[in-house]
C-alpha cells in the first residue's frame, strides 16, 4: 500500500459519518491484539484548549527524555499531523505500512469502523510499534463514547474546560456536556479539571468519586503578573515565573492546566524536572491559535469557532491588536459552520470590527459567505461575502495594508491551510 492509497482507504469510509459508540473500535482493537494496552496514556478532553494542552504536555515529556506519542484532531495542513512521535509527524511510509496492516482486520468486520475509529486504531498500532513511554491522547468529540475512550486506563485524565459546543450531540446544559466529557475518567486514575462552571465541575467530581479517582482543580487565581505582547507571554503561576511563545491570553490558562498536570504526574511517580517544564513550554508550537502569518500587513489566524473561543479571541483583539489602531477596530476575515451560534459570535466581534471579509470554508456544514455578511450587516458592520477564500484573503490583505490596520482571520480550522496559502500568494505579488 502506498501513502496515497492509505489516505484514500482512510477517507473512503467518510460516508459512515459520526456514529458514537465503542463497539466498533473495541472490536477492531481486539482483532489487532489490543495495541492500546501497551501504552500509558494522558487522556485529554474538553470543549476548548485540548490541542494546546496536549502539545505543551507532549513537549515537556519529550524534554524529560521520554518517547512520546501525540494524537490530535483535526489536522491543519497535512493528515500526518494527527499522529506524531517526539514532535514529528508520522512518516508517509509508516502511515502506509500501519494502515495496510489495520485494513486487513477492519475489512473483516461486519460493522466497519468509521473514519475516526480507523485513524484511532492506526495510531494505537503505530504507538505500540514505536514503544512509546507515554501517549498524549486528545479525545475527538465528547469523551464517553469517543473512540479514544476504548483505552482501559490512563495515567491522568484532563478535562480542559466545559462550554457550549456540539449541543445537538453532547447536550444543551453544562452539566450534560460535563457528563459526556467525564466519561473518560477511569477507575482509580486521577482527573484534572480546567475552566469549568460550578455545575459542570460538580458532575465531574461526582463521577470521579464513583470511580474512586482523585480529582484536582486548576487554581486560575494563581495566575498573576501577566505580560502579553506579539513576541510571547510571561506570567507567574503559584510562585513560578513562566514564559511561553504561544500567543493569546487564553494560553495562560492552558499553561496553568499543564503545570498542574505536571505536579499530579510527579505525585504519580513520573519524573518531570523543572528544566523540562521550562524548556518544553518554550519549545511548544501549535498552529492556528492566534498565530502570526504575516507582519506587514499584520495577519493573525485564530481557530476560534464557538462562542467561548470567539470570546477569547475578542479579548485577545483588545489586548494585542486594538492598541495598534486609533479607533481600536480591526479587519476580520471569517468563515464559520452553520451549526454554531454564529449570530452571538458576530455580536461579540461587531464592536471591534472595521471591515469584515466573509468566506465559506470547504466543508458541507459551512455557513455561506453571503449569509454571514448579512448577519454582520444586521449588527451594523460593513461586510462582504466572497466567492472563494483566496478572493477574500487578497481583498483583506490589500485593504489592511493600505489602512495599516491589523487583519485577524477567525473561524473554522478547516480553512487554515487555504488562508495561509492565499496569504503567501498575495505576499508574493499574485493578488496585488
Amino acid at each position: 500500500m502506498t501513502y496515497k492509497e492509505a489516505l484514500e482507504y482512510i477517507h473512503s469510509v467518510t460516508w459512515l459519518g459520526s456514529r458514537p459508540g465503542l463497539e466498533r473500535i473495541s472490536d477492531l482493537c481486539d482483532r489487532l491484539g489490543n495495541p492500546e494496552d501497551h501504552c500509558r496514556f494522558i487522556h485529554v478532553a474538553g470543549t476548548n484548549g485540548k490541542g494546546s494542552t496536549s502539545v505543551m504536555l507532549s513537549s515537556i515529556l519529550r524534554r524529560e527524555g521520554y518517547t512520546v506519542g501525540l494524537f490530535t484532531s483535526p489536522y491543519i495542513e497535512q493528515f500526518n499531523e494527527r499522529i506524531r512521535l517526539n514532535g514529528e509527524n508520522i512518516t508517509d511510509g509508516d502511515l502506509a505500512e500501519v494502515t495496510a496492516y489495520v485494513k486487513t482486520f477492519a475489512d473483516a468486520m461486519s460493522d466497519p469502523p468509521t473514519e475516526f475509529e480507523l485513524i484511532t486504531a492506526i495510531a494505537f498500532e503505530y504507538f505500540k510499534r514505536k514503544n512509546c513511554d507515554f501517549v498524549v491522547l486528545e479525545a475527538g468529540l465528547g469523551g464517553r463514547l469517543d473512540s479514544t475512550n476504548v483505552i482501559k486506563g490512563s495515567v491522568l485524565s484532563i478535562i480542559t474546560g466545559i462550554a457550549f459546543d456540539h449541543t445537538a450531540i453532547l447536550g444543551s446544559t453544562h452539566a450534560a456536556i460535563a457528563a459526556e466529557k467525564a466519561g473518560i475518567i477511569k477507575a482509580g486514575c486521577p482527573v484534572l479539571c480546567g475552566e469549568c462552571p460550578p455545575e459542570a465541575e460538580e458532575v465531574i467530581r461526582d463521577r470521579a468519586d464513583e470511580r474512586g479517582s482523585p480529582c484536582y482543580s486548576t487554581d486560575f487565581a494563581k495566575i498573576t503578573n501577566v505580560s502579553a505582547s506579539l513576541r510571547g507571554t510571561t506570567f507567574d503561576f503559584d510562585g513560578q515565573h513562566i514564559a511561553i511563545p504561544l500567543l493569546g491570553l487564553y494560553q495562560t490558562k492552558n499553561t496553568a492546566v499543564v503545570l498542574t498536570a505536571c505536579r499530579i504526574l510527579r505525585k504519580e511517580g513520573i519524573r518531570i524536572s523543572d528544566d523540562a517544564v521550562r524548556e518544553g513550554l518554550m519549545a511548544a508550537k501549535w498552529s492556528a491559535r492566534f498565530e502570526i502569518l504575516r507582519e506587514s500587513p499584520l495577519v493573525i489566524y485564530d481557530g476560534a469557532h464557538n462562542v467561548q473561543g470567539i470570546g477569547s479571541a475578542a479579548e485577545n483583539i483588545r489586548q494585542y491588536l486594538s492598541p495598534l489602531t486609533k479607533d481600536g477596530r480591526v479587519n476580520i476575515l471569517m468563515g464559520v459552520m452553520k451549526d454554531k451560534e454564529y449570530s452571538e459570535m458576530i455580536g461579540m466581534l461587531a464592536p471591534l470590527s472595521e471591515k469584515v471579509y466573509c468566506v465559506t470554508p470547504n466543508n458541507e456544514r459551512s455557513l455561506s459567505a453571503d449569509r454571514e455578511a448579512a448577519e454582520y450587516g444586521a449588527h451594523g458592520v460593513s461586510a462582504i461575502g466572497f466567492d472563494s477564500i483566496e478572493e477574500g484573503v487578497f481583498a483583506a490583505c490589500r485593504d489592511s495594508l493600505e489602512e495599516r490596520r491589523p487583519l485577524i482571520c477567525l473561524g473554522s480550522l478547516y480553512m487554515y491551510a487555504d488562508v495561509k496559502a492565499a496569504v503567501s500568494r498575495w505576499c508574493e505579488g499574485e493578488g496585488r
